[in-house]
């Protein structure tokens, strides 16, 4: 009870004595018993409020035994991509949290702050010393071991808000300035924070329900106001000229019934891709899920969204992506066409889901160097999509140049974005 107690009480962020608040001193957001959790969970702690873990995926790939999602649909090098989170603090309890709620929560920053050049050196370091520990292991591609020293891509959904931080542009500029791409999750409770960040690779929204009420029931938010935060937080995402994506996380029994009103926030926010992932709440946290559970959701998502494309499928995750640029209409009725809608994805009668990460960081060091008034959008950083990546092909979204491996245990490593 006391550890449990000392984790709220750490994590909440709110309860400073008035003692240290008349002295402005703020406290730091991980507690001795936070700090414990997270480390036996895996997490390498940075200063006093990020971390970085390895990812699941960072392994299988430098077996040759598959990457994630995101290289199926993006392109991404998973071996060469760093899992890490400037702020552990969370404004949600969501109930399929496969972080087990040792993550502190909070409404605002209240903390101490660490500056963004320490906490990337340190982390982009203890990424590195845990490749190192891969030397020699069975398995495990020489070559692949010495491409994923350098990191090339940073998803910031480990653990926590990462958007809660308050110099979370600075830290995002100095990825790109390392040659880094971004990936970083947001769970639609900071509008502000998004209509101020500045041009991310892509730009995820964890969209968990599609009502108020579920919302509630699902993401269990902090925020009194949770409902208009995330309508806001939708509307920012529209505003967003960079790739933009909707996380939806189908939970039976409590949200995959829900289509019109998927459909309708569909519509507010104008993401390019939906990725749909489910969970089932009976096993654990993060397992698979059945694999009729999402291909079942898109085509009934096609009555109320008739434009929108399954285009990606991943064999291990049984995570689905679709375009939705090319909607015209919602419930039949017409919407405005915005811009850049029509089959911007699909040139030359080919997809190009996936990212010219070099052409990106092009990009974005000359909308740097500007000032922000040369800016660019989704379109101009596309890549081709291979055709082993797209739904219906022989391979079902497995890269060929690897080697798929069955697991013989049931237990599962959960960690991974």
């Amino acid at each position: 009870e006391q550890r449990e107690r000392e984790l709220e009480e750490g994590g909440a962020g709110m309860r400073e004595s008035p003692g240290r608040k008349e002295q402005g001193e703020k406290r730091e957001m991980i507690t001795p018993a936070l700090r414990d959790a997270l480390t036996k969970q895996g997490y390498k702690l940075i200063g006093s409020h990020s971390g970085v873990k390895l990812c699941r995926w960072t392994k299988s790939m430098l077996r040759g035994r598959g990457g994630c999602y995101k290289h199926t649909f993006y392109g991404i090098e998973s071996h060469r991509c760093m899992e890490a989170t400037p702020s552990l603090a969370c404004a949600n309890k969501c109930v399929f949290c496969w972080r087990h709620h040792t993550n502190p929560v909070g409404t605002e920053w209240r903390w101490k702050m660490d500056q963004p050049e320490m906490i990337l050196q340190e982390a982009i370091e203890n990424h590195q010393n845990m490749i190192k520990q891969f030397k020699g292991v069975s398995g495990v591609l020489a070559a692949r071991l010495e491409e994923a020293l350098v990191v090339k891509h940073c998803a910031l959904s480990l653990v926590g808000e990462p958007i809660m931080y308050p110099q979370i542009n600075r830290f995002v500029r100095l990825l790109h300035q390392h040659s880094i791409s971004s990936f970083l999750v947001t769970n639609a409770q900071f509008p502000e924070e998004i209509r101020a960040l500045e041009p991310v690779t892509q730009l995820y929204v964890s969209v968990d329900a599609s009502t108020r009420d579920s919302l509630r029931r699902i993401d269990r938010p902090l925020f009194k106001d949770f409902w208009q935060r995330f309508l806001d937080s939708l509307k920012a995402l529209a505003e967003k000229r960079q790739r933009t994506v909707y996380r939806l996380t189908l939970v039976k029994a409590w949200n995959v019934e829900e289509l019109r009103a998927y459909a309708e926030l569909i519509s507010l926010g104008k993401p390019d891709f939906i990725e749909v992932k489910a969970v089932n709440l009976k096993a654990n946290c993060g397992s698979s899920p059945p694999p009729h559970v999402c291909l079942v959701f898109i085509p009934q998502q096609k009555q109320f969204l008739p434009r929108t494309h399954l285009l990606l499928f991943h064999p291990v995750l049984w995570l689905c992506c679709c375009s939705t640029k090319n909607i015209w209409c919602v419930f039949g009725v017409p919407i405005t066409p915005y811009p850049l809608f029509s089959l911007q994805f699909k040139v030359g009668g080919e997809w190009h889901t996936w990212i010219d990460y070099e052409r990106f960081q092009q990009l974005v060091q000359e909308h740097q160097r500007s000032g922000g008034s040369r800016s660019f959008s989704a379109a101009d950083y596309t890549a081709r999509t291979p055709a082993w990546a797209l739904f219906g092909a022989k391979e079902r979204g497995f890269d060929p140049l690897d080697v798929r491996h069955q697991r013989r245990s049931k237990a599962r490593d959960l960690s991974g974005c």
